[in-house]
């Protein structure tokens, strides 16, 4: 292991960020005016540094192996000196796309779906009420106005989506992976629709149920805890929302999924889309171990596409794009704005998950795994390595002779103004 210093020195010295680094054995190596400090307790995770692998080191600190001093936001731009220029991977041959296929079919049955979210989103609502906006919206802002605070730019997001959708008093409105009901009730309460709510997680269905009643919703609006595949109303609905959740969804089960919203739309109706997407055309996770590492901590089951993948499957469900807008740059000062809440909270967030959890390691690991997770996501949208899309789409209802709209077969106006009148 004696071997490694030299190259580990070598690294240091072009880091961007100066960082300092202390041993097993005590030792200290660190560039002048380090901002930055990792104390490994073990030599196997020095390795993983000396490799580049980030993604271990990363697994390494949840684990306990690695402790860090500094900011977040420098420890973040000394990681990028360990990257290549786009840490994508590739998946070679029509073998690497089959076993890509395999498994993305293997991990989104209706029962692994539903794990895995809760997974996720059950971890403590509390400890997300912490770093999120008093609303609770886990997706990514809208800073229409550069000054915008996340709470303003988190209702400027809600208002975004509504506007595009064209929402209208009294239609029947659907939000698909609702949340904590931020959108589902804004959009009742600001523009009068019937709302659906569906999601997997149990702690947000039981929180948008209190809501709901609190507000004196319930004869508009109502959740359920549903999966997607397992919807039938009554009748189509007039709008369709998915909000960071087609992620969830799996390559494999794109198509159904787009054949699914076909199904539930009304003729001339319209649904948006608002999803992470990958930053390369054939990539499927970040490299150097930051995807497995995210598969495991964080999403697990999550599966990120090209936008272009993602239109062609809408485009092959019969469903016609009408608007795409890229937030990328919104959602890396979104997950800033969370990770420097997260970050400024720190003692809160580990009394709040001792709490849930039990014990005072597993509250530590979650928390671990969430301050490397929301930093690290802020660097990759900042880079453009992952992006973010909202895409409109419009179910053709095959009337030609619609008065000033001719032709149009759908809701969608002639021109983007409505949104921003």
């Amino acid at each position: 292991m004696q071997s490694l210093i030299p190259k580990i020195e070598s690294q240091l010295a072009s880091l961007p960020v100066p960082i300092a680094l202390e041993l097993p054995d005590g030792r200290r190596v660190a560039s002048p005016n380090s901002r930055v400090t990792l104390a490994f307790t073990e030599w196997s995770a020095l390795a993983k540094l000396a490799a580049r692998q980030v993604g271990a080191i990363g697994e390494a600190y949840v684990e306990g192996k690695v402790q860090i001093q500094g900011a977040m936001r420098d420890l973040t731009d000394a990681v990028v000196g360990l990257l290549p220029d786009n840490p994508a991977e590739t998946q070679h041959g029509w073998l690497g796309e089959l076993k890509r296929s395999l498994k993305s079919r293997s991990l989104h049955s209706l029962r692994k779906d539903a794990e895995q979210i809760q997974f996720h989103y059950d971890v403590s609502d509390d400890f997300y009420a912490l770093w999120l906006d008093p609303r609770r919206v886990y997706s990514c802002a809208y800073f229409r106005d550069a000054s915008m605070s996340l709470a303003q730019a988190q209702e400027a997001k809600l208002d975004h989506i509504c506007r595009k959708l064209g929402l209208r008093e009294g239609e029947n409105y659907l939000d698909i992976g609702s949340g904590w009901g931020a959108l589902l009730l804004w959009a009742a309460e600001n523009y009068g629709v019937r709302a659906t709510g569906i999601t997997l997680s149990k702690n947000q269905h039981a929180y948008v149920s209190r809501l709901i009643e609190e507000r004196g919703l319930a004869g508009r609006v109502r959740v359920e805890l549903k999966d997607y595949r397992e919807l039938q109303p009554e009748q189509p609905f007039d709008k369709i929302s998915s909000v960071g959740m087609f992620e969830h969804v799996g390559s494999a089960n794109m198509r159904a999924y787009f054949d699914t919203i076909m199904r539930l739309l009304r003729p001339g109706g319209l649904v948006l889309n608002h999803g992470i997407t990958s930053g390369q055309l054939d990539y499927r996770q970040l490299g150097s171990g930051m995807g497995e590492f995210i598969e495991k901590y964080i999403f697990p089951g999550g599966e990120l596409l090209h936008v272009t993948h993602v239109l062609r499957e809408t485009a092959a469900a019969g469903l016609e794009m009408v608007d795409t807008e890229s937030l990328r740059p919104h959602y890396a000062r979104t997950l800033w704005c969370w990770s420097d809440a997260l970050e400024s909270r720190l003692v809160e967030a580990r009394e709040v998950l001792e709490r849930g959890a039990g014990s005072a390691q597993r509250a530590e690991r979650v928390l671990r795994a969430y301050r490397l997770y929301l930093a690290g996501s802020a660097m990759a949208f900042e880079r453009g390595w992952i992006s973010l899309h909202q895409m409109l789409s419009a179910k053709p209802d095959g009337d030609m002779s619609s008065g000033t709209m001719r032709g149009a077969q759908s809701q969608y106006p002639y021109s983007r103004d409505y949104i921003y009148r």
